[in-house]
């Protein structure tokens, strides 16, 4: 089983507002680093949050091991702690209420079976520097989508 590293993060411009996602993934047969954003016109930082990591995952080939990196506390523990239990109830959480981006987190379980997943949380704007990256590539992404260009 091959092992990739996959550094994450998202951006709002308010909350719901135009946000952008991004990821940057290493592993056998990446020369460098892949760097990979996009955005949405009107999204919350959550969904932006969730949709890098989907993207990051999609990107990697067969069976592997991920180490999935991320400053948001809400995907880390989601994948950690949460998912395995709203799924359990039927897509609930556990003061009976509807989860919050399932459709996303439906997405990231069905990776999550593609692959061994060990998620990290990072503390964000602390000088990390694949974090920075991701974060600086995301922010790009909200002024493509400020101009257009999505």
């Amino acid at each position: 089983m091959s092992s990739f590293e996959l550094f994450t993060d998202g951006a709002c411009s308010g909350n719901p507002g135009p946000g952008g996602w991004a990821f940057v993934l290493r592993g056998p047969g990446i020369a460098g680093d892949m760097e990979v954003s996009g955005g949405d016109p009107e999204t919350t930082n959550n969904r932006m949050e969730l949709l890098a990591v989907i993207r990051g995952l999609e990107a990697v080939p067969g069976q592997s091991a991920v180490r999935v990196v991320s400053d948001s506390e809400y995907v880390v523990k989601g994948l950690r702690e949460w998912l395995d239990g709203w799924k359990a109830r039927g897509w609930r959480t556990a003061a009976k209420k509807p989860v919050k981006n399932e459709d996303l987190w439906r997405q990231l379980d069905a990776l999550r079976a593609t692959h061994r997943l060990a998620p990290e949380w990072i503390r964000g704007h602390n000088e990390h520097p694949e974090n920075t990256r991701c974060d600086a590539l995301a922010v790009a992404a909200i002024e493509r989508m400020r101009r257009g260009r999505g």
